[in-house]
């Protein structure tokens, strides 16, 4: 199948390589020289917009940063809208405000272009090995048609209801990792400073109630002070805000929330905003003057 696939970053590049091996026909476009390149060895055609990419294909993928850069990319000037022929389809891979999906996606079907929004969990290991955990919401029919082609780029792929709800699922997401990241790190540092061996504490109780998917992803890390980003802590400030941002629209209270993102700003004043999101252990251990480390 041809593929326009717009957004090759940390989570783009390897999600599109997956749908090359699988035998798709892509038609790329970034702002980084770099990546383009990477893909055209990989068997990719560059494409100098994301109007020309989206002219391309029936299908039309975007992984970018924030909610502004999707609304540029897909209604800019040489963006999506004016490139895609009416029928096609967008897929908005992106982590963005759900509004910003609902607006995008009004303003698609004007030109009688459907759209999915289907962010992603598990970070550039699970993007790389094609098992990203997928959130969709739209319309089921177009799901299905082509739910087979996100099922190269993850495990999973799940319609959680209509458009903006794959983002609403991925701001649920995200507030349930930031709350774990920050307990474990508490947990660990706290542990430390009492004289507990870190390492022994996640040992120990990882097969337990207080195990989960993110102890066993970050803990092992962060006990070797490995902080190079699977996530950065910058993407998750974004997401917290755009969790923020939403509680407040439907006027629900976000508590924990406010306080990891306090806590992931502080790391960004501290320099540390590219660091793993796992890195949030370093606001703990900045503050109780010890570093949870396996010995």
């Amino acid at each position: 199948m041809n593929i326009a696939f717009i957004g090759l970053g940390i989570m783009g590049k390897p999600m599109a390589k997956n749908l090359i091996k699988a035998g798709h026909t892509l038609y790329v476009y970034d702002i980084v020289e770099s990546a383009v390149k990477e893909l055209i060895e990989a068997g990719a055609t560059a494409c100098g917009s994301s109007k020309e990419a989206a002219s391309k294909a029936p299908l039309i993928i975007t992984m970018l940063p924030n909610s502004p850069h999707v609304k540029t990319v897909v209604l800019g000037e040489n963006g999506v809208i004016e490139g895609a022929s009416e029928g096609s389809v967008l897929i908005d891979m992106s982590s963005i405000s759900p509004i910003a999906s609902k607006e995008i996606a009004a303003e698609l079907k004007k030109k009688g272009i459907e759209m999915l929004d289907a962010p992603v969990s598990g970070g550039e290991p699970k993007a790389v090995d094609g098992t990203v955990a997928i959130m969709v919401g739209g319309k089921k029919e177009v799901f299905d048609k082509y739910k087979d082609i996100l099922l190269i780029m993850g495990s999973t792929a799940t319609l959680t209801g209509e458009i903006g709800s794959g983002n609403t699922t991925k701001l649920a997401n995200q507030i349930m990792v930031a709350a774990n990241i920050a307990g474990m790190s508490e947990a660990l540092v706290m542990a430390t400073k009492a004289g507990v061996d870190p390492e022994k504490i996640y040992m120990a109780i990882r097969a337990g109630l207080a195990g989960s998917t993110v102890l066993d992803a970050k803990a092992p890390l962060v006990l070797e002070g490995k902080f190079a980003p699977g996530f950065r802590i910058d993407l998750h400030v974004k997401d917290l805000m755009n969790a923020y941002d939403t509680a407040e629209a439907v006027d629900t209270p976000i508590p924990v929330t406010k306080v990891a993102l306090e806590i992931m700003k502080e790391l960004q004043s501290d320099g540390k905003g590219s660091n793993d999101h796992g890195g949030m252990i370093q606001y703990y251990e900045k503050h109780a003057g010890i570093e949870a480390r396996k010995e």
